[in-house]
């Protein structure tokens, strides 16, 4: 990865903490990425590779987020969220799982899960969906709010609409997660690589050509007939700007 982003006001509890997040997964790399990903928001990040060391850990380190993983060597997800409730019942999961049929979804729910993410998943999908879990249980000083602002463009991040000037924009779903990563960011120049390593898959191992081309859906979708606010920075990266300025 590029040196990451970093937000500019990280969310943190009522107390003024720093919010704290275990990530649960057997694949190393996966929770080294997820691990950076949530250090630089500014949480407190820990890691288990199984249910056991998962429980362990949550025992000490009071996590507010559990990033979980459904398949792991001695205890499956369901085992490892059922006992995390019996201790810590406000602690938010999120479930990571190769499983999209409707019975599995259910029953993570029903077990006491809070969300989900299939995979291959985005690393900003991580991130919205562990943010809106903290912010609907109470859990962050940051204020509610349902969407994102830039200028006279808008993003509904629960109900996944995007408006500009009021006017209502489809998107794809790569295409929303690569709006919402400039949304997150304006007037800051990305770079193609800081894009891939967030909006698709941590094991994608793409090129930078797939930034280019999904830029140019957005510009056709965001920025046709209209003043343009997807600025190329050549040699660096993109630029959301709210205004020509």
């Amino acid at each position: 990865m590029e040196e990451p982003v970093t937000p500019s006001s990280p969310a943190n509890r009522l107390d003024d903490q720093p919010v704290r997040v275990l990530v649960v997964d057997d694949e190393p790399d996966v929770t080294d990425v997820l691990s950076t990903v949530m250090s630089n928001e500014g949480w407190q990040v820990r890691s288990a590779a199984d249910g056991a060391g998962a429980l362990e850990v949550a025992r000490t380190f009071r996590p507010d987020a559990v990033i979980l993983d459904w398949m792991l060597p001695d205890l499956d997800g369901l085992q490892v969220l059922r006992a995390l409730r019996r201790e810590q019942p406000q602690v938010c999961v999120l479930f990571l799982t190769a499983r999209d049929a409707v019975e599995d979804r259910i029953a993570g729910i029903t077990a006491g899960g809070d969300d989900y993410v299939t995979k291959p998943y985005s690393l900003e999908e991580v991130l919205a969906r562990v943010r809106g879990l903290l912010r609907r249980a109470g859990l962050t000083k940051q204020p509610v709010a349902r969407g994102l602002v830039v200028g006279e463009l808008t993003m509904d991040e629960e109900a996944r609409e995007v408006r500009r000037a009021g006017a209502a924009i489809e998107l794809s779903r790569t295409e929303f997660e690569l709006l919402r990563f400039l949304m997150r960011n304006p007037r800051r120049v990305l770079s193609k690589q800081q894009i891939l390593d967030r909006v698709w898959a941590y094991d994608f191992g793409g090129r930078a050509h797939i930034v280019e081309l999904y830029i140019s859906y957005l510009r056709k979708k965001i920025d046709a007939g209209r003043t343009p606010m997807i600025h190329t920075v050549r040699g660096v990266g993109y630029v959301l700007k709210p205004d020509p300025s």
